[in-house]
């Protein structure tokens, strides 16, 4: 069986990674990495791919940046040539950005199997690119892995067949498991003037809170409130980076005592800081998930999440807005010792990779 795994955004590699580890062990599987160059930048792309231990992706189509129709028509155009030249048996796609759908829809009218990992997420909030992307991914795709039982009953909820569907697990948290011992080895912390405890790390880069000034306005008085408890460390996306000089507030947060500014982390560096802080202050998918595993705390600023078990079951809570007051609330509850308490999902063991390749070859 010839499988075409498609990467083309940071969140991918570390879903990808574990199953090429896995279908690597399988004599009967042949995997292929195809990146399409979705987001590329070496603090955002190569350095994953090094730290994953991902060989140079057999593909990469470089499709850089572009509006959401721009990107989806240069990916299917070079998607196409390299379904041509390899005749896949599958085309895996993972999770929920732009390359996933585009590269299902070409391997869709190509007539060849497509599984989604990361299957069945629903925020809710169609407004979101990502949730239309997850819809019309699951509704062409032959095999569906699913990550929480969320994942089940939204499938079930919108028709599909349970044969096309299998829990699994969380390929992310593979990732986690798999490289955990490696980061905690790291000297992260010490050169930023940081210890275990004494800071809040901070993420924000979803353009609902990061491409309006008031969005800016309020987060940047949400770190400036929470660094008079404790150190804020925020490595800073190039989008919310780009906005922040743009709408003229690059002077408002150099101000700010007790903070302090890096560039986009690596996987490892970023799981290390993730384990030994405080408190996780984000509005990205992946971290909720990493957080409920590690059992650190964890603030989400958006009004609905995909992966509701993160919440139910989780360390993380929901944020519906930006709004200082409240969050310095809940910020100080959980400095104070009060945060959730949550366990971990079933099956966020390490071995979802492990499972999908034992399916796939049973399948054939």
């Amino acid at each position: 069986m010839k499988i075409l795994n498609i990467v083309g955004a940071r969140p991918n590699f570390m879903k990808v990674a574990p199953l090429h580890r896995a279908f690597l062990k399988r004599p009967t599987i042949e995997s292929k990495i195809v990146h399409t160059g979705q987001h590329y930048d070496a603090k955002m792309s190569d350095v994953f791919f090094n730290q994953l231990e991902l060989p140079q992706p057999h593909y990469f189509l470089g499709i850089g940046g572009g509006s959401h129709a721009q990107q989806t028509a240069k990916i299917m155009l070079e998607f196409e040539k390299v379904m041509e030249a390899e005749q896949p048996d599958l085309v895996l796609v993972v999770g929920d950005v732009t390359s996933t759908i585009a590269c299902a829809l070409v391997a869709s009218k190509m007539h060849v199997r497509i599984a989604h990992v990361e299957a069945g997420l629903r925020s809710g909030d169609r407004r979101m690119p990502e949730e239309i992307n997850r819809i019309l991914t699951d509704s062409i795709s032959d095999l569906l892995f699913v990550t929480e039982q969320a994942g089940i009953d939204n499938l079930r909820r919108e028709g599909v067949p349970d044969n096309k569907v299998f829990m699994v697990g969380n390929c992310m948290i593979d990732s986690l498991v798999h490289y955990r011992q490696k980061a905690q080895m790291l000297d992260v912390m010490k050169p930023l003037g940081l210890s275990k405890g004494d800071y809040v790390l901070m993420t924000m880069h979803r353009p609902a809170n990061v491409d309006t000034v008031e969005g800016l306005s309020s987060i940047l008085q949400i770190i400036e409130d929470t660094s008079r408890y404790r150190k804020v460390l925020f490595p800073i996306h190039p989008r919310t980076r780009n906005n922040i000089e743009r709408f003229g507030l690059q002077s408002q947060l150099n101000a700010i005592q007790n903070l302090i500014l890096t560039e986009p982390q690596g996987y490892l560096e970023f799981l290390n800081l993730m384990e030994n802080a405080a408190l996780v202050v984000t509005d990205s998918g992946g971290i909720q998930e990493e957080t409920t595993y590690l059992q650190a705390p964890c603030l989400t600023f958006r009004d609905s999440t995909e992966r509701p078990v993160t919440v139910e079951l989780g360390t993380n809570q929901l944020l519906a807005d930006l709004n200082p007051a409240t969050v310095h609330e809940k910020v100080l509850e959980i400095l104070e010792g009060r945060a959730k308490k949550g366990i971990v999902p079933p099956l966020w063991d390490g071995q979802a990779a492990e499972r999908i390749a034992d399916i796939l070859v049973k399948i054939g």
